[in-house]
């Protein structure tokens, strides 16, 4: 079974035949025991550490269809290593920016995504509602509830981006009556001044590298979005993605982590440039990261149990599809 590798410690990666050889480097500059890696058993790549790799290690990992993604000093995702786009489809990549064209289209779509985002949203809270604290809660719940049921009479993106940003000011403002022993007091992203928003920073972005995973293997193009504006610098179908399963895989996981104490304030570093977690725990959130990605879940539709992180590929092939006219999209919604 293939899985993601996450790389911290400094050092070299080379080719050995079929296997990727990892030569660690000491503090002092001194090389560690090499590690080998089976390349069959590598979906992904995740660099947080100073990796020396050269031009026939990215042609081997292209060649395999591994992407890598590199992440620096401070956990701020930027950037990835994609290989060719093995399934591009010229047909998905006209209706793709058809769609992106007409506002219509467009409008349509990303207002599935906010919908989404706002009822997975909505689930979190009520699920902490029911847990003794429904009169903390419950005015934002409604608020959150108002604010999407406006969301079918907007006529223009920029109106619904302003919907999504009220609807997580209303979230986010009842996070410090969820987790307990820290305080979050509203979302800031650069740098982030707390345990809670650097938790979220980093979740957010392993989110959107995920998503930019999932798309890979569909035809769709991840650089033509329909909430976020498309940009030269980024796979923005993946910001768009990541707005429906941040509640589910980001929010709920940091909420698991705090209150379970499984992270704790002395496991964060502050600075100058903000607070960030230690490369030690880091680790530890991987791990509980994947452990979330693998959690499954008995779907509706398949009747069968499919991951975590196999949600994601499916939602991308209900966009496809919507966008080859086969059957509508409706954006994915939390059930339990």
């Amino acid at each position: 079974m293939k899985k993601s590798y996450y790389l911290f410690n400094p050092g070299t990666l080379s080719r050995k035949d079929n296997t990727l050889k990892f030569t660690p480097i000491d503090v002092d500059g001194n090389t560690e025991k090499s590690k080998y890696i089976p390349i069959e058993g590598i979906s992904n790549l995740y660099i947080f550490g100073q990796l020396n790799v050269n031009s026939p290690v990215l042609n081997f990992l292209g060649k395999q269809n591994i992407p890598v993604h590199f992440f620096d000093y401070y956990e701020h995702y930027t950037g990835s290593f994609m290989p060719k786009e093995y399934l591009q489809s010229g047909m998905m990549h006209v209706e793709q920016t058809k769609a992106y064209l007409s506002k219509k289209k467009r409008l349509a779509i990303a207002s599935q995504f906010i919908e989404s985002s706002a009822h997975n949203i909505v689930k979190n809270l009520r699920y902490y509602s029911s847990r003794g604290k429904e009169a903390l809660l419950l005015p934002q719940i409604d608020k959150i509830l108002q604010l999407s049921g406006t969301i079918t009479n907007v006529k223009a993106i920029d109106q619904l981006m302003g919907i999504e940003g009220n609807i997580r000011q209303n979230y986010y403002a009842c996070f410090d009556h969820i987790i307990q022993n820290f305080e979050m007091k509203g979302r800031e992203k650069q740098p982030p001044t707390n345990e809670i928003n650097a938790l979220m920073s980093f979740g957010n972005m392993l989110c959107y590298s995920l998503c930019l995973d999932q798309l890979y293997h569909t035809q769709l193009n991840p650089t033509i979005s329909f909430l976020h504006e498309p940009g030269t610098r980024r796979f923005s179908l993946a910001l768009d993605l990541a707005e429906v399963f941040k509640p589910l895989l980001v929010d709920r996981l940091i909420f698991k982590v705090l209150n379970k104490k499984i992270l704790q304030k002395n496991h964060f570093d502050q600075n100058l440039n903000g607070v960030r977690l230690k490369e030690t725990y880091q680790k530890k959130f991987l791990q509980e990261w994947e452990g979330r990605l693998n959690t499954t879940i008995k779907h509706r539709s398949l009747g069968k149990h499919v991951s975590y992180r196999y949600l994601i590929r499916l939602e991308a092939y209900k966009l496809a599809k919507h966008l080859l006219n086969v059957e509508p999209y409706i954006a994915f919604k939390m059930w339990w």
